[in-house]
């Protein structure tokens, strides 16, 4: 819904207005921070907006009629600046693919709501439980590349944002009184580092990502491999996502049945009659290719040793334990990650923990000597 009583967001789409709000946003102590990117229209998506909110004002960033965001830069890397996210690794992942920002001094009101044991991490019940604001939720899957933006979307984009700074003074607050706080800002820590990865290409391994690929035969898979492509070429030519040119259900029932001609491909799950009016002839091409190729199989997958398992299944007992008791979710304790590396490491001594990646220093600190019990095998209750 909108909040009649603040003033409209200021929309920023050109280099003068983007040139403004970096000096305006310049002397903020804290900043909310958002995006809006278009995954469900496109086939590679884009950022397609930035929000800031500061204590005052509210700006909406429209990167898509711009040809320059260096000016945010020193925004997001200014470790003088608080960045205020909620559920920030998306976020920060398509700002550093995109425009290759770096951050610095983040705070994420969800990692510090889960470190808490809030019951309630969606932004939109935070809103509505401490701030007496709520989302329509009709605008959650709205098409952010589209151009002109309505008033409406704007208000909803603006609302991502407008409360993050007094959220962020309600968990800081909370965290501390907890002796939380450092414990949260480890995890602010590693979103920072977050690499953004590629946004340039499909991997022509992709198709066993297919939901049911690893369960054809080979053949079949050789048939899967040549649909997969073909559908990729039609979403990036129709620049749509995938999915919304035929369903990875289809494609598994396509190469299961390798249809010889038009027929075949009548009642096969999505296969409508627009579908193979569309598709038909292309979707045959491809079966016939598939055929004709030498059979595939998937990738070997390496099995951890099992003394490796074990010591897992030891460690994510622990884990599990330590959660509940504290009434919070396993990985906030320790990351997934973070268990896998102690168990194929399995380090013993306090300064072999201290050379692995992802336990850092105040979790070492808190949970090190339990680690070291449940790896050697000796009670830590």
């Amino acid at each position: 819904m909108a909040e009649s009583h603040l003033p409209p967001p200021i929309l920023v789409a050109d280099a003068a207005g983007l040139e403004r709000l970096a000096a305006d946003l310049a002397g903020e102590p804290a900043l909310g921070v958002d995006t809006e990117s278009n995954s469900l229209y496109a086939y590679r998506e884009r950022v397609c907006l930035i929000q800031f909110s500061s204590r005052a004002r509210d700006y909406i960033v429209d990167p898509l009629a711009l040809d320059d965001l260096n000016p945010l830069g020193p925004l997001l890397a200014n470790p003088a600046q608080l960045k205020i996210f909620h559920a920030a690794e998306y976020d920060v992942i398509c700002l550093k693919r995109d425009f290759g920002f770096a951050f610095a001094n983040l705070f994420d009101t969800m990692v510090a709501a889960r470190t808490l044991g809030w019951p309630q991490l969606g932004l939109g019940a935070l809103l509505e439980t401490h701030f007496s604001v709520r989302l329509n939720k009709r605008f959650q899957r709205a098409n952010w590349g589209e151009r002109p933006l309505s008033p409406e979307l704007l208000d909803y984009a603006r609302l991502d944002t407008r409360y993050l700074v007094p959220l962020h003074a309600r968990l800081a607050a909370e965290l501390a009184a907890a002796g939380r706080g450092l414990e949260a800002q480890e995890e602010f820590e590693r979103l920072e580092r977050l690499n953004s990865g590629p946004n340039n290409g499909v991997s022509p391994h992709a198709f066993w990502r297919v939901n049911g690929a690893r369960d054809l035969a080979p053949a079949e898979a050789a048939v899967l491999r040549e649909l997969h492509h073909y559908r990729e070429r039609q979403a990036e030519r129709a620049d749509r996502p995938p999915f919304k040119i035929m369903s990875d259900e289809t494609l598994v029932e396509v190469a299961r049945a390798a249809p010889r001609g038009l027929g075949g491909l009548q009642g096969l799950r999505g296969m409508t009659p627009q579908q193979i009016r569309r598709h038909g002839a292309q979707l045959l091409a491809a079966v016939r290719r598939g055929q004709a190729a030498a059979p595939v199989h998937p990738p070997h997958l390496e099995r951890e040793p099992d003394e490796v398992r074990d010591r897992f299944e030891l460690l994510h007992q622990w884990r599990k334990q330590k959660a509940k008791a504290r009434g919070v979710e396993s990985d906030v304790i320790v990351s997934r990650d973070a268990l896998w590396e102690l168990a194929r490491r399995n380090p013993r001594t306090p300064e072999a923990l201290a050379a692995l990646e992802h336990l850092g220093p105040w979790r070492r600190a808190e949970y090190g000597d339990e680690l070291l019990h449940v790896l050697t095998g000796q009670a830590w209750k």
